[in-house]
């Protein structure tokens, strides 16, 4: 399992170490009998199991992250010969998305993945698979009713929000009536409004720290580079910019070097391989990103692939894959870059 991965799933080793003291407290068999009980969990391994069909159906992969899960799938599938991937072409046309899951539905294969380009309006197609005794996994963008999926993996938008905010406040803490401003993704979304408020929320730690503008940036390069351009028209000075996405990323940072301005620290997010080099170097505004990995997509197509064998989870206790899964928004400055620059995406 990719590192991003395998460390939003960390809390399966208390869950292994909870199960073997609960056994220690309460049975008088041998010590033996105690060693080997969660070692006779059946979990999915790297072993051929029974030959699956997986379905995958995402947005339109116009967007570097998006693109990053489509291909992060992909790479995980082949991994396993037994596995055979039928992903769709993507849609942002929520009809057209509904579409492309009945298809799946009516090929009868053993598993859904589904990243929705709005969880809501997917929510009744997700429902009809489960009725038609296909799981789902629910990737990312989360539906509105729980019973339209068997299990959900996603980032943390709000926690994304608070590593961000966190992040800046310690670097600002020491400065009095310190500002800083937000560039925020697509506002309809829910995902979006999660990260403002997880960065507010973060910001209340540091009351030296005040927001003093925000605009939102739609995850494009072009309205990124808009968008910045007028709150640097606006803002005079400030001291620190949260970017909620590393893709408008590149048309802030080439608005912010168009205004030659320099006396401010920048903070992005989701983790691409242009912002890693860029902190790498270190020779812009940009000094850290909060990562909201695309590796989720590859553990998606791992507990589909549990799933459809009737199987657990290496490393956990239960014998049945986990009903949720929420990774972590780690922060990646030049310190850590190193360590995080092989999961940058395009």
């Amino acid at each position: 399992m990719p590192e991003t991965s395998r460390r939003g799933l960390l809390f399966g080793t208390a869950a292994v170490s909870a199960g073997a003291l609960l056994t220690a407290c309460t049975s008088n068999e041998p010590a033996a009998s105690k060693e080997t009980a969660a070692e006779n969990v059946p979990a999915a391994d790297d072993k051929p199991g029974k030959a699956l069909t997986i379905g995958f159906a995402g947005p339109q992969a116009d967007h570097g992250w998006l693109n990053a899960i489509n291909e992060q799938a992909k790479a995980r599938a082949k991994k396993y010969s037994e596995i055979t991937l039928d992903i769709t072409e993507g849609s942002n046309d929520i009809a057209a998305q509904i579409g492309q899951v009945e298809t799946l539905i009516n090929k009868k294969v053993d598993v859904l993945v589904i990243l929705p380009a709005d969880g809501k309006a997917l929510t009744q197609v997700g429902l009809k698979a489960m009725r038609a005794g296909i799981p789902v996994i629910n990737l990312d963008r989360i539906f509105s009713n729980p019973q339209a999926y068997r299990a959900y993996i996603g980032g943390d938008n709000y926690g994304m929000g608070v590593s961000a905010g966190n992040y800046i406040g310690e670097k600002l803490k020491g400065k009095a009536n310190a500002k800083v401003i937000e560039l925020a993704g697509v506002d309809s979304l829910e995902l979006t409004q999660q990260r403002s408020k997880g960065f507010d929320d973060a910001l209340k730690n540091y009351p030296n720290i005040k927001k003093v503008a925000r605009q939102a940036a739609d995850f494009t390069v072009e309205s990124g580079q808009a968008k910045m351009a007028q709150l640097l028209q606006a803002q005079s000075s400030f001291d620190a910019l949260w970017n909620h996405d590393d893709d408008q990323g590149v048309g802030a940072l080439r608005a912010i070097q168009q205004a030659g301005r320099e006396d401010f620290l920048m903070v992005g997010g989701a983790g691409a391989k242009s912002a890693m080099d860029a902190i790498k170097a270190d020779n812009s505004v940009l000094k850290a990103t909060v990562l909201y990995p695309p590796t989720m997509a590859a553990s998606a197509i791992d507990l589909a692939r549990a799933l459809g064998n009737a199987k657990g989870i290496s490393g956990m206790a239960e014998l049945e894959i986990p009903a949720s899964v929420t990774l972590y928004s780690a922060v990646v400055d030049k310190g850590n870059v190193d360590e995080y620059l092989p999961t940058g995406f395009n």
